[in-house]
Order: structure tokens, then C-alpha cells, then sequence
């Protein structure tokens, strides 16, 4: 059972709590307490996950995918941001850095016990979650690449036929993330049987997708390609994976804040090309004048854009104590749901979830940036510390339960939790404001169910035989 684990790991949580009067230490013990979750949920003897397949074969499960960007974006990317603050990289008269303790120190310190304790509820959530019983209800005639790519093209195509359909655009993106999913899968399968044209095909899929990515002005989407990659590999490729993440991430790191800069400059302020953009973003690495330059955008990223401990903290200073809790972001959450062509005069949910931005002054409105905010960010606003917990606990619930659910509609781990759950619900990973997590969890769970139908309708999928309902299908 997993009692033993719940009663572990909130022990740094309480004792981050406990030394609160030391900020810099209570941060300190609070930024390590999340790898303190990460060891006992993924590699301590009380670590507790479904048993159907060894734990570095279900990599793409929520325990482990969700939990590692949810949490490492949530707590641990504010490392960077507080060595800022804390005098990294100035120099005092006698050549130390200058560690100061004032009360942002001690804000920033409260956000990261906050934000432990949110991974904590999302941790609870995920385990508490885990049904160990589950049966899968329904597998494929035909098993194998071919049902993928067929997947992967109907998926795509889908997308351009509901450009036409301005009532149904929500679904557009699912079924572009479904179309990516299953297209890595196919790649990972033709490197595994050495099928050539799989292989083709998939990196294709792969390439397309990286090069529009990367022309698109968005880290976000780059990066999701290439978790993709990694995480289907490393369960064939342990050390290959890890040797490779390194210098991935150091590329990442070094390359795409300032890429994605420059083709924002280029593109969208400049009006160029997507050809001269991108030149124009290549250029810029090649040019030894720029190296400083590159390298105060990179640190600007890290400190900033890359962690939002600093949003965080502005909603957390002025809450409760300029502006009361309110469950006004519920309502606008549920008034999210209702269908476009059911209220015409419906507000919309993108100006609905920057008012409290703009509220709150995080941003201007006369500027161009979104910062929406997180789940984590949200469910304070709502009730506080108590609030926080509770709505990561109903996240890890919710995510589990969908996946587990995709699982035993779609014949089990490749097709229900890699292609069906991690397509549709792709926004789970690094969460979202409430107004736009309320409105895909729904809708994509209509989807699922709509694709199942779709699917058993045309008998592509029928019931398991009581003797291999708990066997999972491989696709590859």
C-alpha cells in the first residue's frame, strides 16, 4: 500500500515550515524538498505505481511525465530567479556576493514552501489515484504501425477541416498533438525493428513538426517534440538518452530564448518571412559581437521567463491582504464551458484570464506579453495554502483517472496513455490557468469518448477476451 510514502513526503515540506524565520535557508530545504519527492515517488523502496509494466517502461504516465514537468517547472526552475536575487553575479567592494535577507527574500521563500505544497497535493493525487485493478476492456483488430500512421494522417487532415468549423477550433489542437504523439510513436517504432519506411515516416512527422515549431516564435512547442523524443527512447535507451539530455538541455538553454526572440522581432513586429526570420535568428550565432549579448537574453530567461516564482509572488504579496480570496475565477471557469454557438455574446476566456493579470499589475495592458496564470497561482487566489493542496489533489486524480481511462478504452499503454491521453490532455503537463484547464479537460474528455465510439462503431476496437484484458497491445 502506499501509506508509508503519503506519511514521507511531507517531511521537508514541514520542516521548510518550521526554520520559515531563515528564509534563505526554509527556501533552500523547500527547493530540495521537490527532488525529496521526486526520489521516494520514482526511486525509493516506498515508491508506489501501477504494477502492469516496470516503472521505466510506463515513463509516459502521469506519475512520471506530469510530476517531472508539473513540478521541475512549477518548484524547481526558481533556483535561478533567487540566485539573481541574492546578489549572483554582483560583486560587492570586497568581491563577495552580496546574500541579503529583506522581506522579499522571506516572500519568495513562503512561494516556494507554497509551491512544495502544491507538488505535494499533485503527488497525493497521483498515487492515491493508481488502480492497480484496472482492466483493459478493449484492444484493436489490428494491432501496428499501420493503425498509427493511419492515425497520425486522419488526426492532421481533421485539423484543416475545422478551420471551417469556427464552433469546434478547440478540438483543433488535440488532434494536432494526437497526430504528433502517434508520429513519434511510429519513429521510436521503426528505430526498435528497424522498419526503414516507419522510420521515414516518423522522422518526418518529427521534422515538419520541429521545423514549424521552431519558426513559430515558441519555446513551448519545440520543447514538447523533444520530450516527446526523449521519453519514448529512454526506456530502450537508458544511456544513450542520458548522455544526449546534457547537451540537449545546454542547447535549449543557450539557443532558444534568443532564437525565439528573434523571430518574434523579425516576424511578427518586422513583418519578414518565415525564411528571413530564421535566417536572421541563425545569423545572430554566427556573429561574435552578439555573445554578450545572447548571453544576458539567456540569463534573463532563466532568472524570468523560465521560472514564474516572480508572478507568483506579487499575487501572493497582495493576498489576502489588499485583495480577499474569491471564487470568481470558478465561476469564469464554468462560464468557459458554455459552448460559442450557445452564447454568441459569450466573453472571451484569453480577456477573462488577464483581467486578474492585469488586476494585479503583473503586466500592462498596453502590452503585448500574455502571462496567464497557473493552477498553482489560481487555487491561491481562491482559498490560500488550503486551496492550493486541494485543487493539485483533484489535478493528480483528474489526470490519473483520464489516463487510466484512455488506457482501458484504447488497449492499454502505446495507444491509450502515449497517443490518446498525452495528445489530448497535453495541457496537463505544465498546467494552465483554470479558465482554459476547466475547458480542456472536458472537451478533450468528450473527444476521447468520441474517438472510442468512433472507433468500436467501425469495430477497430472490441471487447478483450477475459484472458487478455490485462495485456497491453503494442503498436511498435
Amino acid at each position: 500500500m502506499y501509506k508509508k510514502i503519503l506519511i514521507l513526503i511531507p517531511l521537508a515540506w514541514c520542516l521548510a515550515e518550521l526554520l520559515a524565520y531563515d528564509p534563505v535557508l526554509s527556501y533552500a530545504i523547500a527547493w530540495l524538498g521537490s527532488f525529496f519527492i521526486f526520489y521516494l515517488s520514482l526511486y525509493s523502496a516506498f515508491r508506489y505505481h501501477q504494477q502492469d509494466l516496470p516503472l521505466h517502461q510506463q515513463i509516459m504516465r502521469p506519475l512520471i511525465l506530469i510530476q517531472i514537468i508539473f513540478a521541475g517547472f512549477m518548484c524547481c526552475s526558481s533556483i535561478f530567479y533567487v540566485a539573481d536575487h541574492l546578489g549572483y553575479g554582483y560583486i560587492s567592494a570586497n568581491g563577495n556576493a552580496l546574500f541579503l535577507t529583506n522581506p522579499k527574500t522571506e516572500l519568495i521563500a513562503r512561494c516556494q514552501r507554497l509551491a512544495l505544497l502544491a507538488h505535494i497535493g499533485l503527488v497525493y493525487g497521483l498515487i492515491i489515484g493508481i488502480n492497480n485493478q484496472q482492466a483493459i476492456k478493449y484492444h484493436l483488430v489490428k494491432p501496428g504501425a499501420h493503425f498509427l500512421i493511419k492515425c497520425c494522417l486522419i488526426s492532421f487532415g481533421l485539423t484543416f477541416l475545422l478551420n471551417t468549423f469556427p464552433a469546434l477550433i478547440q478540438f483543433k489542437y488535440n488532434l494536432i498533438y494526437i497526430s504528433i504523439s502517434a508520429g513519434t510513436l511510429i519513429f521510436l517504432g521503426g528505430i526498435l525493428n528497424k522498419s526503414l519506411p516507419n522510420f521515414l515516416f516518423g522522422s518526418l512527422v518529427c521534422s515538419l513538426n520541429f521545423i514549424q515549431a521552431s519558426l513559430s516564435g515558441y519555446k513551448e512547442a519545440i520543447i514538447v517534440q523533444l520530450i516527446l523524443l526523449l521519453f519514448l527512447l529512454f526506456p530502450h535507451y537508458k544511456k544513450a538518452t542520458c548522455i544526449l539530455l546534457i547537451p540537449i538541455l545546454y542547447a535549449c538553454i543557450y539557443i532558444l530564448p534568443t532564437f525565439s526572440v528573434v523571430i518574434r522581432a523579425q516576424s511578427w513586429i518586422n513583418k519578414k518571412s518565415e525564411k528571413e526570420a530564421s535566417l536572421a535568428a541563425m545569423e545572430t550565432f554566427f556573429n561574435n559581437d552578439k555573445a554578450d549579448y545572447i548571453v544576458e537574453n539567456n540569463w534573463k530567461f532563466l532568472t524570468n521567463r523560465f521560472s514564474e516564482i516572480e508572478m507568483f509572488s506579487q499575487f501572493v504579496a497582495q493576498t489576502p491582504s489588499q485583495r480577499p480570496y474569491s471564487w470568481q475565477i470558478l465561476s469564469n471557469s464554468l462560464q468557459a464551458l458554455i459552448p460559442k454557438a450557445l452564447w454568441q455574446e459569450k466573453p472571451s476566456t484569453e480577456a477573462l484570464a488577464m483581467q486578474r493579470v492585469y488586476a494585479y499589475g503583473v503586466i500592462q495592458k498596453a502590452s503585448a506579453a500574455s502571462a496567464k496564470t497557473r493552477p498553482i497561482v489560481d487555487a491561491y487566489l481562491i482559498g490560500g495554502p488550503i486551496a492550493i493542496f486541494m485543487a493539485m489533489l483533484l489535478y493528480g486524480l483528474t489526470a490519473q483517472w483520464l489516463c487510466q481511462t484512455a488506457e482501458r478504452l484504447f488497449g492499454g499503454y502505446q495507444l491509450g496513455c502515449i497517443v490518446i491521453f498525452n495528445g489530448i490532455f497535453q495541457q496537463l503537463w505544465r498546467g494552465n490557468t483554470f479558465e482554459f484547464l476547466f475547458n480542456n479537460i472536458c472537451y478533450g474528455y468528450l473527444l476521447m469518448l468520441f474517438i472510442f465510439l468512433f472507433l468500436r462503431l467501425n469495430n477497430i476496437l472490441i471487447p478483450a477476451k477475459t484472458h487478455e484484458n490485462t495485456a497491453h497491445q503494442s503498436l511498435v
